[in-house]
C-alpha cells in the first residue's frame, strides 16, 4: 500500500502555497484519495479473523494487522505528507476534519495492533509447544507456564484485559489442547498397541485435560489475590464443557483397556499354563479380542459431544458383553488353579477370586435393572439374565466346596501341627556336640500353621465361620510370630557361635557346650507350640548363648594376643649383616659370621621374652574357664597341647624362612663379605680357604637352628616349662623344641641347599684363579740354576734385554688386571695376589740386573788389564 504523492511543486512556504488556488485544489484531490485508501484498509483489517481455530492464528492475525497499519502510519509521518496536511489546514481547515478523523482511527488501530502483537508474542513459545510438541508430557509441562503468561497478559495489556478478548483466546487454547489429545488418543492405532502403552497414553491425555482446568482455576485465584480489580469470572462451561466430556471418554477407554488387561494378563497366562483344553483357551482369547474389536472401527468421533449418545450405546454393549459369557469361560478354565490376589492364601484367595467374578456380572445386571430395565425384558436380556443365574450358582457351589474342604482339613491338621516340638536336629544324633560340629538345630514351625492363620483371617473377612482353635491361633499370630522370630535370632546366634570356635576351643569349652545343648534339647524333645514355657525357654537359651559367647570372645581376645606374639616370633629376622665400610671395604669372612652370631644372640633374648609371656596368657584362659590359675588344669590339657603345637609350627617356620632368606642372600649379586687371593708358594689359594668358609657357613646354619634351644618345652598337660634334668653330676639335660625342629625335613633341605650353593660359589671363585697360573714360572723356576747358566754362558746384552722386557711386561699385565671380583655375596680381593706376582717379577729383574752388572764389571776389568798390557808393551 502506497500513498499517492501530489505532482505540484511544494518548495515554497506553507502560508504562501495556501493562497494559490491551483495548488490547494490539487492537494485536496490527493487528500481525498488518501482518505479513501486508509478507510478501505481499516475496514479490511477490521473484517479479518484468524485463519484456523488455534491460538497461534490469533497471534499471526495481529502481526499481519500491525505490519499493514504500521506501513500506512509510516507514510503519513513523511515530511511531504505532513506539509500537504499543513497547507490544507491553512487554506481550508474545515476540509481536513474528515481526514483527521480517519488518521486518528489509523493511529488508534495501529497502536492497538502493535500492543496486541507485542504481548501475544510472549505466548508464542508456549502455544507452539501446544501445537507441535513431541508428546503429551510437553503439553502438560507447558500449561502452567502458559497460564502464568496469560495472567501477566491480563494484568499488563491495555486490550487483552477484557472478557471479550480473553475468553475467545482461552477457547482457542482449549480447542488446541483438545485437538492434540485427539491426535494422541487415535482409536485407529490405539487398539493395535500394547495394552500398557495404550493405558499410559490415555492416562497422560486425561491428566493433561484435567490439568488444563485445574491450572485455569488456580490462575483465577492468583489474579484475584494479586489485587487486580479485574477478576477472571469467565463462563467455565464455554471453556471446559468439551474437555470435561473428553475426560469422561478417556476414562471409558481406560476402563476398556483395564478389562482387556485383566482378561489377558490376569487370567489368560494361567489358563494357558494349566489348561487341559488349549483350543478352549484360544477360543476364549478370540472372544476377548472380539469384545474390544468394535472400538477400532467406530463410524463417529467418540470425543465429539454430538456423538455422546452413540458412544454411550457402545459402552453399554461393551459392559454387557464383557460380563456373563467371558466370566463363565474364565471360571471353567481357571477354577482348578485360580489366579490369586497378592498375599492371599490358596483357599481364601480362590473364594475371593470366585466372588470377584460374581461381582462383575452382578454389578452389570443390577445396573441394568436400575437404569436400563427395558434391556433385560428383551430376548437377549432374558438370555443374559438366565446365564447370570447359572453362572452365579456355579460360583456359589465352588465357594462352598472350597470352604468345607478347608474347614475339615484345618480341624484335623491344626491340633497335630501344634503338638510338634519347637526345634529339630540335623543330623539326628545323640553324639556330643564337640564331635559333631555340623549338628544344626532348626526351627520346627510348620508353614502350614502360618497358612491356616492367613486363611482364617481372610475367611473371617469374607464373613465365613472358622473353627474355634483356628480362630484362637489366628488371634495369637503376633505371639507365634514373636516366638518364631526370637527363635530364629537365637538359633542364628547359636550357629554363629559354633562357627566361631575351632576344634581346640570346642574341646576347651566342652562342658559349657554340653550344658547349652542340654537346654536346647528341651525345645527338641519336650516343648511344643502349645506349651506355656516357650518364652522362658527362649530367654534361657539366649542367656546361656550370650554367656558362652562372652567367654568365647574373651578367649579369642587372649588367643589374638598369643597369636600376635607368635606372629612376631615367626617374622623375626635372625640374619642381620654388617654394613660395608666406606662403601667398598667389606668385612672378612670371620668378621662377617661373628657379627651375624652376635646380632642373633641379641634377637634371641627378645624372642624368649615373648615366648615366656605365653604361659601367663594361658593361665588367664584357665582362670576364666576353670576358675584356677595353676597352669596345669586338666580341663585345659588339650588347649595347652594345641598352643604347644602352634609354637612348634611357628619355630619351624621361623627357621625355614630365615634359612630361605639366608640362601637368597647367598645367591644375590650383592657382596657382603670379602676374601683374598694370595700366593702361597707354590700354589695360589683363597684366604681363608674354601673349606674354612664352608665350615663357617655350616656353623652359621647350626647357630640359626640352635636358636630353638632357648625355647623350653612345657611339662605334659601343662603350660609350665620343664625344669633342667641332671643326668650326671656335671651333665644337664634341657627339654627344648630343638630336638623336634632340627629334624624337620624342610629345615634339613634348606641347610643342604645353602651349603651346596656356597660350595658352588667357592668353586667358581677358585676357578677364577686359574688364569694366574700362567705366571707360575716366576716362583716355580730355579732362579739360582738359571743365573749360574747365564753367568757361564755370558750371553750378549740383547739376551738380558729380552728377559728384562718379559718381566716388565708381566708387571704391566698384572697392573692392568681388575683387582676385585664380585660374585654373589662374596667379594674376592685380587690385590695381594697381584702384588705377589709383581714382587716376584721385580725380584727376577733385580737378579738379572745384578748378574748383568757383575758380568759387565768382569769384562771391564778384563779389558782394562789388556789395555794396561798393551801400554807397557809400547
Amino acid at each position: 500500500l502506497k500513498l499517492e504523492m501530489p505532482t505540484v511543486n511544494l518548495d515554497r512556504e506553507v502560508s504562501l502555497l495556501a493562497t494559490v488556488p491551483g495548488v490547494v485544489q490539487s492537494l485536496k484531490k490527493c487528500a481525498m484519495t488518501w482518505q479513501k485508501l486508509i478507510s478501505r484498509v481499516l475496514e479490511e483489517q477490521l473484517r479479518k479473523v484468524p485463519q484456523d481455530n488455534g491460538p497461534l492464528a490469533e497471534i499471526y492475525l495481529w502481526r499481519e494487522k500491525n505490519a499493514t497499519l504500521r506501513a500506512l502510519t509510516a507514510q503519513i509521518k513523511l515530511p511531504e505528507v505532513q506539509k500537504v496536511l499543513e497547507i490544507l489546514q491553512e487554506a481550508e481547515s474545515g476540509f481536513t476534519a474528515g481526514l483527521q478523523i480517519v488518521l486518528s482511527d489509523l493511529r488508534r488501530h495501529q497502536v492497538q495492533a502493535q500492543d496486541n502483537a507485542k504481548f501475544l508474542s510472549t505466548l508464542e513459545r508456549h502455544l507452539k509447544n501446544l501445537s507441535t510438541g513431541t508428546g503429551v508430557d510437553v503439553i502438560s509441562n507447558t500449561i502452567p507456564s502458559l497460564l502464568n503468561a496469560l495472567r501477566l497478559l491480563w494484568i499488563m495489556s491495555r486490550h487483552y484485559n477484557k472478557e471479550e478478548r480473553m475468553v475467545p483466546l482461552l477457547e482457542r487454547i482449549s480447542w488446541q489442547i483438545s485437538a492434540r489429545v485427539r491426535r494422541v488418543v487415535d482409536l485407529q492405532t490405539l487398539f493395535k498397541q500394547d495394552i500398557a502403552a495404550a493405558k499410559k497414553k490415555i492416562t497422560e491425555a486425561r491428566n493433561t485435560l484435567e490439568q488444563w482446568k485445574k491450572c485455569y482455576f488456580t490462575t483465577c485465584i492468583q489474579v484475584e489475590e494479586s489485587g487486580s480489580k479485574r477478576y477472571w469470572k469467565f463462563d467455565a462451561k464455554r471453556l471446559f464443557e468439551k474437555t470435561d466430556y473428553m475426560v469422561s471418554v478417556c476414562q471409558d477407554l481406560y476402563d476398556i483397556f483395564q478389562v482387556a488387561e485383566e482378561l489377558h494378563n490376569m487370567f489368560i497366562p494361567e489358563l494357558i499354563t494349566v489348561s487341559e483344553n488349549p483350543k478352549g483357551v484360544d477360543d476364549l482369547q478370540r472372544e476377548v479380542n472380539i469384545v474390544i474389536s468394535p472400538m477400532e472401527d467406530l463410524t463417529f468421533d467418540p470425543f465429539s459431544m454430538e456423538s455422546a449418545r452413540d458412544w454411550g450405546f457402545v459402552m453399554e454393549e461393551f459392559r454387557e458383553d464383557v460380563t456373563v459369557e467371558i466370566i463363565e469361560q474364565i471360571f471353567v478354565e481357571s477354577h482348578k488353579d485360580p489366579p490369586l490376589y497378592k498375599n492371599h492364601p490358596p483357599v481364601a484367595g480362590a473364594i475371593s477370586w470366585s466372588r470377584s467374578l460374581c461381582h462383575r456380572i452382578t454389578h452389570t445386571i443390577t445396573r441394568f435393572q436400575e437404569e436400563e430395565e427395558e434391556l433385560l425384558t428383551s430376548e437377549r436380556g432374558k438370555e443374559v439374565k438366565q446365564m447370570y443365574l447359572q453362572v452365579a450358582e456355579k460360583l456359589k457351589e465352588y465357594e462352598d466346596e472350597k470352604y468345607h474342604l478347608w474347614r475339615e482339613r484345618t480341624e484335623h491338621m491344626l491340633p497335630l501341627l501344634l503338638k510338634e516340638t519347637l526345634l529339630t536336629i540335623s543330623p539326628a544324633t545323640e553324639e556330643p556336640v564337640t564331635t559333631k560340629k555340623s549338628i544344626c538345630f532348626t526351627l520346627n514351625f510348620s508353614p502350614e500353621i502360618q497358612e491356616i492363620i492367613a486363611e482364617t483371617k481372610y475367611m473371617e473377612q469374607l464373613g465365613l465361620p472358622v473353627p474355634e482353635l483356628a480362630k484362637y491361633v489366628a488371634l495369637q499370630e503376633d505371639k507365634y510370630l514373636g516366638y518364631t522370630n526370637k527363635l530364629k535370632v537365637m538359633l542364628n546366634s547359636y550357629h554363629k557361635l559354633m562357627e566361631m570356635m575351632n576344634e581346640a576351643e570346642m574341646k576347651l569349652l566342652d562342658h559349657y557346650i554340653q550344658e547349652l545343648w542340654r537346654i536346647l534339647k528341651t525345645g527338641h524333645k519336650r516343648l511344643t507350640w502349645k506349651s506355656v514355657g516357650i518364652g522362658e525357654f527362649i530367654v534361657q537359651c539366649t542367656q546361656t548363648i550370650g554367656k558362652l559367647e562372652l567367654l568365647v570372645h574373651q578367649i579369642h581376645h587372649i588367643s589374638e594376643d598369643i597369636s600376635s606374639k607368635l606372629q612376631s616370633i615367626e617374622s623375626t629376622k635372625l640374619f642381620k649383616f654388617p654394613h660395608s665400610r666406606n662403601g667398598d671395604k667389606h668385612p672378612g669372612a670371620k668378621e662377617f659370621f661373628d657379627y651375624v652370631k652376635c646380632e642373633q644372640a641379641k634377637v634371641v633374648e627378645q624372642l624368649v621374652r615373648k615366648y615366656s609371656a605365653i604361659p601367663q596368657l594361658l593361665i588367664e584362659v584357665e582362670r576364666r574357664v576353670a576358675n584356677t590359675n595353676s597352669g596345669k588344669s586338666p580341663k585345659l590339657a588339650s588347649y595347652y597341647a594345641y598352643w604347644e603345637n602352634r609354637i612348634y609350627q611357628v619355630l619351624t617356620q621361623l627357621i625355614v624362612k630365615n634359612l630361605q632368606a639366608f640362601n637368597a642372600t647367598v645367591l644375590a649379586n650383592v657382596p657382603l663379605l670379602q676374601i683374598e687371593a694370595v700366593l702361597s708358594v707354590p700354589e695360589i689359594t683363597l684366604q681363608p680357604n674354601a673349606s674354612e668358609i664352608e665350615e663357617m657357613t655350616v656353623q652359621c646354619i647350626q647357630d640359626c637352628v640352635q636358636v630353638t634351644k632357648h625355647f623350653i618345652r612345657w611339662m605334659h598337660g601343662t603350660c609350665i616349662e620343664c625344669p633342667h634334668q641332671y643326668v650326671k653330676a656335671d651333665e644337664v639335660v634341657t627339654f627344648s623344641f630343638y630336638s623336634d625342629v632340627s629334624q624337620s625335613p624342610l629345615i634339613i633341605e634348606q641347610a643342604d641347599l645353602i651349603t651346596q650353593n656356597v660350595h658352588k660359589l667357592l668353586a667358581s671363585l677358585s676357578n677364577c684363579l686359574n688364569q694366574w697360573q700362567k705366571y707360575d714360572l716366576l716362583w716355580k723356576s730355579d732362579k739360582g740354576a738359571l743365573l749360574d747358566r747365564l753367568a757361564a754362558e755370558k750371553p750378549a746384552c740383547v739376551i738380558f734385554d729380552e728377559h728384562l722386557q718379559f718381566y716388565m711386561k708381566v708387571i704391566q699385565e698384572v697392573t692392568s688386571q681388575p683387582l676385585i671380583k664380585d660374585e654373589q655375596f662374596i667379594r674376592l680381593q685380587l690385590a695381594p695376589l697381584a702384588l705377589a706376582v709383581q714382587e716376584n717379577a721385580k725380584s727376577w729383574m733385580m737378579s738379572l740386573g745384578k748378574l748383568l752388572n757383575d758380568l759387565a764389571r768382569e769384562e771391564l776389568f778384563s779389558l782394562q788389564g789388556e789395555i794396561q798390557v798393551g801400554v807397557f808393551s809400547l
